[in-house]
């Protein structure tokens, strides 16, 4: 288990922001090769992110590289040089179903690099089920942009026109256990229309959200971390739950509220990615 709060985009040509990201405060990079690098830039980046990623130096963060998709005239070369780069993780953008990383699923067998997949059409949102079955997937990113351009709609600040398609993506990774992350929020400087859109997902269900840029981190980071008065009442759910089992009780109460198996599990679930996120933290500090 990983933390994915903060996932940040980082232009794959710009070798300062790549090393900028070896002291960031975020959980996850998703190096990129494809929108955020200019067609002329692609060549010289691939070998820019897989010497980086080669030469590590990224502490506790998890490591993405996303590749040009499998139709363009970089796809081929991005996939052999992320795989021989061994990162986490290879995030394939345009995904429309689990046939579209089949082949490179053959590739890695036997590799540790995982595979992940943008979810950014409207064709990979009704085939999210079948997308998250895969045994080679581990995560889920959305690309609200891309969908929302493909879409044809003008996207409010509570994401109403979206909120299906971020449902079933969510529905679909959480019956499968893997994870999803939100998209992202283009307004880079405006903190609290970040905060709400944290929020937003948060409490949907989303593991954490994508960023692009560093001033997003800090919020994010927040939003998506345990709140404090949560870790305090899960503590004392465990300890009343178990002295209930110890008198031969199956539920306990706390608060005036029933505390049963399903509330516990929650619990420790929650103090685990407290934990997790403390790890993170202090090996990233080091």
């Amino acid at each position: 288990m990983h933390p994915y709060r903060s996932v940040l985009y980082m232009p794959g040509s710009n070798a300062r922001a790549l090393e900028k990201a070896r002291s960031l405060d975020v959980d996850a990079l998703i190096l990129d090769l494809e929108d955020a690098v200019a067609p002329a830039e692609k060549p010289a980046a691939r070998a820019l992110v897989c010497a980086a990623v080669k030469a590590g130096g990224f502490g506790a963060r998890r490591v993405l590289i996303r590749v040009n998709g499998a139709d363009t005239e970089w796809g081929a070369a991005d996939l052999a040089a992320a795989i021989d780069a061994a990162p986490h993780g290879i995030l394939l953008p345009k995904v429309n179903g689990p046939e579209d990383f089949a082949a490179l699923a053959a590739l890695l067998d036997g590799h540790s690099t995982q595979i992940w997949a943008m979810m950014e059409t409207p064709l990979a949102v009704l085939n999210a089920a079948a997308i998250a079955a895969a045994p080679q997937l581990a995560g889920m990113v959305m690309g609200t942009n891309d969908l929302v351009k493909d879409l044809g709609i003008t996207l409010r600040a509570d994401r109403a026109q979206i909120a299906t398609a971020l449902s079933l993506c969510l529905l679909a990774a959480r019956a499968h256990g893997v994870v999803c992350v939100d998209g992202v929020y283009n307004a880079f400087r405006d903190d609290d229309g970040l905060r709400a859109e944290c929020e937003q997902g948060r409490d949907m269900g989303f593991d954490g959200k994508t960023l692009i840029h560093p001033a997003q981190l800090a919020v994010a980071n927040a939003v998506f971390a345990p709140d404090p008065a949560a870790l305090e009442l899960a503590q004392r759910h465990i300890a009343a739950y178990s002295a209930a089992l110890a008198d031969g009780l199956a539920v306990a109460v706390v608060d005036g509220k029933i505390v049963e198996n399903l509330h516990v599990a929650g619990a420790k679930n929650l103090i685990a990615r407290a934990e997790m996120i403390a790890l993170r933290t202090k090996d990233a500090q080091q």
